[in-house]
Parts: C-alpha cells; sequence; structure tokens
C-alpha cells in the first residue's frame, strides 16, 4: 500500500530561479498531476483492489488452489492497506475538527 500511495502523489520537481541573485531564492517548487480528490479516489480504488486480491487467495488457498505463503502474503497486504486507511481517516477528522474549532 505504502508503494500504491507513493506512486499515487503527483511529483514534485523543484528547479533554480531564472535570474535569481544569490542572496534570493535558491529554488522554485511546481507541482504537476492530478488534484486531491483524484489521488484519494486513486488509492481508495488502490485500497479496495488489495482486499479484493486477498479475498480471492484466501478463497483459493481454502480450496487448494493457493499456499498457504500466498495466502498469509495477501492477507498481511491487505491488513496494512486497512491500517493505512484507518489513520488517514483518523487524520482527515482530527484535522476537521482543529477547523471546526477556530474562530472566524
Amino acid at each position: 500500500m505504502i508503494s500504491a500511495l507513493g506512486s499515487a502523489f503527483p511529483r514534485i520537481q523543484t528547479s533554480p530561479l531564472q535570474g535569481a541573485s544569490a542572496a534570493g531564492a535558491g529554488a522554485a517548487t511546481t507541482v504537476g498531476g492530478a488534484d486531491f480528490g483524484t489521488v484519494l479516489s486513486q488509492v481508495a480504488t488502490n485500497a479496495m483492489d488489495a482486499v479484493k486480491s486477498a479475498e480471492a487467495t484466501s478463497i483459493q488457498g481454502i480450496r487448494g488452489e493457493a499456499s498457504t505463503q500466498a495466502v498469509v502474503e495477501s492477507v498481511m497486504a491487505a491488513e496494512r492497506t486497512l491500517q493505512t486507511a484507518v489513520a488517514l481517516r483518523d487524520k482527515a477528522v482530527s484535522a476537521y475538527l482543529e477547523l471546526s474549532r477556530m474562530s472566524i
């Protein structure tokens, strides 16, 4: 799941500013890629795919078509995916609660 997160986020490229003095700013940051909603949607889709894959591998293991190692690996990957999703949800809820406490 961590590798899926890394591949889902846009790349940030830095390059020196043209014509900037040595005492001035050193680099400009440009962000390209998808917006935040698209990234979250892609991460959620990847998480669902990991859970479905673990479920399918578990069923194959029950039928004797998959090794115990393959079943354990897929279930552990699904567990990591679920833990990551819960952590993201907790952070989002925490940020929302923090914003709701701010006075306007």
